[in-house]
């Protein structure tokens, strides 16, 4: 090891241990406010329902937030409602800010929940369609980015490396889910 390596190493070590030191004076509250806001806002193509909530905010997860984006997400057909996965979210404000999208950029939601009906009665007109579908649970939705091509929008999920990427460029959407790692 040469002098200079030696120096580069107690340096890296010296701020690693300010940081820590820093980070441990901060209260729970000011941690969270170091985060800042986040956003999701989409809009469903089957009502043309535009939502832009900040579900996260300098005291952690927004209630108000969570319940805009659980209506949003609702089943369309039946208007039925769950509690989203908020890995599903986080994941969602993941994959646009990996793609350099501003956080006010809407998704195109094409499928967020979906009752045990609905599933029921897609998966009778599709052989596509899982009939134990992430969608029941509330950790898939079906989206496209406007102004992202959709192979660009696969590639981007892809590379988060979060639960299962569905293709599919003749519907016109990406599924994402939160379930094993997958793909097709």
């Amino acid at each position: 090891m040469t002098v200079a390596t030696r120096h580069t190493d107690r340096r890296g070590l010296l701020a690693g241990a300010l940081a820590l030191g820093a980070g441990a004076l901060l209260t729970p509250k000011a941690a969270f406010a170091m985060v800042g806001e986040k956003r999701l806002a989409f809009r469903n193509v089957h009502n043309n329902e535009r939502i832009d909530a900040r579900y996260w905010g300098a005291s952690g997860f927004d209630a108000d937030g969570l319940a805009e984006i659980n209506h949003g997400m609702r089943d369309w057909r039946t208007g039925d409602v769950t509690t989203m996965d908020r890995d599903l979210i986080d994941l969602l404000v993941a994959l646009r800010d990996k793609l350099g999208a501003s956080p006010r950029s809407s998704f195109d939601l094409i499928s967020g929940y979906r009752s045990p009906q609905t599933n029921a009665s897609l998966h009778a007109r599709s052989n596509g369609v899982a009939t134990k579908s992430q969608h029941m649970l509330g950790k898939a939705s079906d989206i496209a980015l406007p102004g992202v091509r959709l192979e660009t929008l696969r590639t981007a999920a892809l590379s988060i490396g979060r639960g299962g990427v569905g293709y599919y460029p003749r519907d016109g959407f990406v599924h994402v889910d939160t379930g094993r790692v997958r793909t097709w």
